[in-house]
């Protein structure tokens, strides 16, 4: 597992050991990258139930100006942390330890990305989702929410502000882009209607 692009290209990052980590491959993060890659510069970076950090760090690596890693398992805050000091993109980083739900349940702050991938197979996905969309001051104007589930997970959410936009499947991997109806411009509408390539095709399994 390494950061794929920007300034910490190369860095090898380190797992966490043993269960409990939503597993993604350099494939799947290099085309999830590859989506956001024209608006991720500058951009305010959430990532809940954050396991190793490597979204939020590839977040950051690629020009992100903050990224928040929301994660409560103290396995997990010390490889993120050590991640974090590694690829020396501490600067930009918070570090909350915290259950997400009831971090969402605290005075928001818009972010451009809200970055969901909790342990499998719980349904964790649709309660952030619907806290999110109860309190839509998570995200800005035209922010999105993506959501990395195992394709077998997903079912359609009832939702009152946030529309599923766009899907993506790379193996055990699914990508849900969800965001606010009126913000989503022609650019984001077109997301879905050709294939982004991933930079670069990394076959091993990595952890979230």
């Amino acid at each position: 597992m390494r950061v794929i692009a920007g300034k910490a290209k190369g860095r090898q990052l380190s797992p966490v050991r043993g269960p409990g980590t939503r597993p993604m491959t350099n494939r799947a993060k290099s085309a999830l990258f590859s989506i956001i890659e024209a608006n991720i510069s500058g951009a305010d970076f959430l990532d809940l139930f954050a396991g190793t950090g490597q979204v939020g760090i590839e977040a950051l690596s690629r020009g992100a100006r903050r990224a928040v890693f929301v994660e409560q398992g103290p396995a997990a805050l010390r490889t993120i942390e050590s991640n974090l000091t590694m690829t020396r993109l501490s600067q930009n980083a918070n570090l909350v330890r915290a259950d997400v739900f009831r971090f969402l349940e605290g005075t928001p702050q818009p972010f451009d990305y809200v970055f969901i991938a909790p342990p499998q197979y719980r349904g964790w996905w649709i309660r952030t989702l619907q806290i999110i969309d109860s309190r839509p001051e998570w995200l800005t104007e035209d922010g999105w929410v993506i959501v990395q589930i195992n394709p077998t997970e997903y079912e359609p959410v009832d939702l009152a502000h946030l529309i599923l936009f766009d899907q993506r499947s790379y193996g055990s991997v699914m990508l849900c882009f969800y965001g606010q109806p009126g913000e989503l411009d022609e650019d984001d509408d077109e997301i879905g209607a050709e294939a982004v390539e991933p930079e670069e095709i990394l076959e091993e399994q990595d952890e979230a």
